[in-house]
């Protein structure tokens, strides 16, 4: 992990998007961007100054997220970090994406609203959309405070697709973190079976990575993939839910569709969704 970004609006789970984002590149000893994208009611860029003064509001709001920017920086580089900020103006057509894109970024950390009526807009860019499209994994930051280094993981799958690169992110984190993996299995209505018929797509799975040891197996019969996770977490502790998305079909489709955004959306802890 070389380059972390951390999108921020500087809103209470962006601060804690933060915090997080300065431990992880201190763990992984990476370089961390901040990055606030802020919308402008013209093209700001094409302004020139004397056009700028026709809008003191925004040119206030500019030099106060300019001070909170710089403000970050001092924070990171405090820590030793390598830190790099950017204030992007957007009249509509920017996003988060083809910023990181651009940078070619290979993890984001990012706050939202949490339980309080959805997932909200993010500097423009939906958290949502992050979730979904984003190519890298991604962690959002959600109500509960934070807990890092991370104690105990639960990765939830089916097992019965190849997650097996998904979840080399969750052990490279694993390790650094010297975390518990807990590893789920949700039986739904379309596929309830024995709790040691759901065990066997997870031993199958296992084989691929004999050398990990500090891990648990769990297989849930719930209506849904959301009700088995949460209640697994009323009886296990976690710290963070990992999860993969964007499969073209089967399990893996449904969660790029709705359980992941769901989980993101609902969960308070903190969530990270893996691209496959």
């Amino acid at each position: 992990m070389k380059n972390i970004l951390v999108p921020t609006d500087f809103s209470k789970n962006c601060n804690k998007a933060e915090e997080l984002g300065i431990e992880m590149a201190k763990l992984y000893n990476s370089e961390i961007h901040f990055f606030h994208l802020m919308k402008t009611p013209v093209d700001w860029v094409k302004l020139d100054k004397q056009k700028e003064k026709r809008y003191p509001e925004t040119l206030k709001e500019i030099g106060v997220v300019k001070s909170k920017l710089r403000e970050l920086e001092k924070k990171a580089e405090h820590e030793g970090l390598k830190c790099r900020t950017f204030l992007q103006f957007d009249s509509g057509q920017k996003d988060i994406l083809e910023h990181s894109g651009h940078f070619h970024h290979d993890f984001i950390v990012t706050g939202s609203s949490g339980t309080r009526g959805g997932i909200r807009e993010l500097m423009g860019s939906n958290v949502e959309k992050i979730v979904r499209k984003a190519d890298v994994p991604v962690v959002v930051v959600k109500d509960e405070e934070v807990s890092f280094p991370f104690k105990d993981i639960v990765f939830v799958s089916d097992f019965l697709q190849d997650v097996s690169d998904a979840f080399k992110q969750v052990i490279s984190i694993a390790e650094k973190c010297g975390a518990h993996i807990h590893l789920l299995r949700v039986n739904t209505q379309t596929d309830f079976n024995s709790i040691e018929q759901g065990l066997n797509p997870i031993n199958e799975f296992l084989k691929k990575f004999p050398d990990l040891d500090n891990f648990s197996m769990n297989v849930y019969n719930e209506p849904d993939v959301e009700t088995g996770i949460n209640n697994f977490l009323r009886y296990k502790n976690a710290d963070l839910i990992a999860m993969c998305t964007h499969g073209r079909t089967g399990f893996l489709s449904l969660f790029s569709k709705s359980i992941a955004e769901g989980i993101t959306n609902h969960s308070e802890l903190p969530v990270m969704t893996i691209k496959m």
